[in-house]
C-alpha cells in the first residue's frame, strides 16, 4: 500500500445542504453512483445539490475489480423509477442530469428499454432538462444502443475505465473492443448528432503509451469527449492503486487529448465521469 499524497487528501464535511440532498434522494428511494461507488466527491457534489442517478437497481451482474457497487443477482426493474427520478430532479432543481445504471446481463435487452423509458418520461415532462446517459455495454447490440440514442438523450457515455493492456485484469467480465464498438455504434446511429463520451481511471499500472494508445482508439471510433481521473480504491477487497498521478501529469494528458482531437476534456485527480460535467 502506498501513502496518498497531499493533493488527494479531502476532509469529510457535514452541512444542512448535504443533508437536504440526502433527504431528497431518500424520499424518492433513489440510488446514486455517488453513494454506491463511494465517490470521493460526494460531499462537494451533495453540497451543490448534485447527484448522479443509478437506474435499474443497485446490484450489478458483472463485478469489476475496481468498483464498489455490489455484484450479485438483481431484482426486477422498478416501473415507478422514472417518476421517482423525475421528482428527485425537481427537488434538486437540476438542469443537467447524468443517469447511469448497473450492468443487467439478466435482462434480454440489457436494460435498454427501461433506460429509454426513463429518459422519455423525463423529456416529456421537461424538455429543458439535458440528459447524459452513462450506459453499460448493452451487450454491444445495435438495436439496444439505438433505443437509448432515440430516447432523447443529449450525450451518450460509456466508460472504458482502463487501458487496453489492463482491461481484462481490471474488468474480467467485460470486453475492451466491445466497449469501443458500443461508442462507435452510438456515433453512427446518431449520425454524429449525439456527442459520445468515455472515461479512464489512471494509477492502475498503465504507461503513458498505454494511455495514448487507448485515447487514439477512442478517437478512431469518433469519441469526442473524455474524462481522466485518479483511481482510488473504494474498499479493502478492491484492486490496489499502483501509482498516484500528479496534477501536473493530468494537465499534460489533457493537452495531449485536445491535440488528438477530443473536443471536451476533463482531467485531474478527482475527475469522474459526472464530476464538473464535461459538456
Amino acid at each position: 500500500m502506498i501513502a496518498k499524497p497531499r493533493w488527494l487528501r479531502r476532509n469529510i464535511i457535514s452541512s444542512a445542504k448535504i443533508e437536504g440532498t440526502r433527504k431528497v434522494l431518500r424520499d424518492f428511494s433513489i440510488n446514486t453512483v455517488c453513494e454506491s461507488a463511494k465517490c470521493p466527491n460526494l460531499c462537494e457534489c451533495f453540497e451543490k445539490g448534485v447527484a448522479t442517478f443509478i437506474t435499474l437497481g443497485d446490484i450489478c451482474t458483472r463485478g469489476c475489480r475496481f468498483c464498489a457497487v455490489t455484484a450479485g443477482t438483481p431484482s426486477a426493474p422498478d416501473p415507478e423509477e422514472p417518476a421517482k427520478i423525475y421528482e428527485a430532479i425537481k427537488g434538486l432543481h437540476l438542469e443537467y442530469v447524468v443517469i447511469t445504471s448497473v450492468t443487467r446481463d439478466d435482462l434480454p435487452d440489457g436494460g435498454a428499454g427501461h433506460y429509454a423509458a426513463t429518459v422519455r418520461y423525463l423529456k416529456e415532462r421537461s424538455n429543458d432538462i439535458k440528459i447524459e446517459a452513462l450506459v453499460p455495454d448493452l451487450k454491444g447490440k445495435a438495436e439496444y444502443i439505438s433505443e437509448v440514442c432515440g430516447s432523447g438523450i443529449d450525450v451518450f457515455a460509456h466508460n472504458l475505465d482502463t487501458v487496453k493492456r489492463l482491461h481484462k485484469s481490471v474488468k474480467p467480465n467485460c470486453d475492451y473492443y466491445l466497449s469501443l464498438c458500443v461508442l462507435g455504434k452510438a456515433r453512427d446511429i446518431s449520425r454524429g448528432v449525439i456527442p459520445t463520451k468515455s472515461g479512464l481511471m489512471l494509477g492502475l499500472g498503465e504507461t503513458e503509451e498505454d494511455i495514448l494508445s487507448t485515447m487514439r482508439d477512442l478517437r478512431n471510433v469518433g469519441c469526442g469527449m473524455i474524462t481522466l481521473g485518479q483511481y482510488l480504491k473504494p474498499s479493502p477487497s478492491r484492486i490496489e492503486e499502483r501509482e498516484f498521478i500528479s496534477p501536473k501529469i493530468f494537465e499534460k494528458y489533457k493537452e495531449i487529448a485536445y491535440n488528438l482531437g477530443f473536443t471536451r476534456v476533463s482531467s485531474g485527480p478527482f475527475v469522474r465521469s459526472s464530476y464538473h460535467i464535461t459538456r
